[in-house]
């Protein structure tokens, strides 16, 4: 009895899933199906083309490079600033450090159309800055270091780095040896699901993006969105297309290395248990 009942909540369960599933996915396959038909109206019997995606690099190609730029740019920019602030945050968890940390999630909670006017407000005259693509750079910034400061700062605390850092200490590493060659590498999965989370944010960011770009500095989600407003739904649906061909490999490439890097630390922490038995 205890068996048919496991096996019934397996089956609800892996129908739940499915359905999910498709609820999540089925409206992208269908935008995907458009961008290749034809013509969308009438349906798949107008036959496929690439004739969609084609236009959608003559016209947007110049956003797709720049959003990555843009992605990268920040990328960079929160690796070099969060992952030390992580760092300064896990050795310091005092009132300080707590407001410190809320301080730097406020970005989050504040709708990206406020935090952009808030940039334009405060830097927008400085000369050469408001059109260029460093302005959208620092609004992205300002959304996406929390989320790497987070992730590097868990990854920190479960390693119970601060301990590790305090044995290098006692035989005589720099500080800065310690971070590079302790700190970084044990957080090493952390920062790399805070590196995933920033890209992913940074590309598809258009909210706080839309308000901060001018013609010559749009970037993908703004072009996306303008394609859906002035072209053919086929257009619009190829563009989508494009997104996730440019999108996916990245993921599946850093998702790849977040993995390696977590079967690195298990294999590491095993080594380290099974030489302490040993002594």
């Amino acid at each position: 009895m205890t068996e048919l009942h496991s096996r019934t909540d397996m089956r609800l369960g892996l129908a739940v899933t499915l359905a999910v599933a498709a609820f999540l996915i089925g409206p992208v396959v269908l935008s995907i199906l458009a961008g290749l038909t034809r013509n969308y109206f009438v349906g798949f019997s107008s036959g496929f083309t690439l004739r969609w995606i084609e236009q959608v690099w003559e016209l947007y190609s110049d956003t797709i490079w720049r959003s990555f730029a843009v992605a990268l740019l920040t990328l960079l920019v929160c690796v070099l600033v969060g992952v030390p602030a992580a760092w300064v945050l896990t050795l310091h968890r005092g009132r300080a450090a707590r407001a410190l940390e809320e301080l730097l999630t406020l970005p989050v909670a504040v709708p990206g159309l406020a935090s952009a006017l808030a940039l334009i407000i405060s830097w927008g005259t400085v000369s050469g800055l408001r059109g260029s693509m460093w302005f959208i750079v620092i609004g992205h910034v300002l959304f996406t270091l929390p989320f790497m400061v987070r992730a590097a700062r868990a990854s920190m605390a479960g390693a119970d780095l601060a301990v590790l850092d305090e044995a290098a200490a006692t035989l005589g590493a720099s500080r800065m040896h310690r971070f590079l060659t302790v700190v970084v590498p044990n957080a090493m999965p952390g920062i790399v699901t805070g590196a995933l989370t920033v890209l992913t944010l940074s590309i598809g960011e258009f909210n706080l993006t839309w308000l901060l770009h001018t013609p010559l500095t749009k970037t993908l989600p703004v072009g996306l969105a303008d394609s859906y407003a002035s072209m053919r739904l086929e257009v619009a649906s190829a563009y989508t297309l494009v997104f996730l061909l440019m999108l996916m490999p990245l993921l599946v490439g850093l998702q790849w290395l977040a993995a390696r890097g977590e079967r690195r630390t298990r294999l590491q922490q095993r080594q380290a248990a099974a030489q302490n038995q040993g002594h």
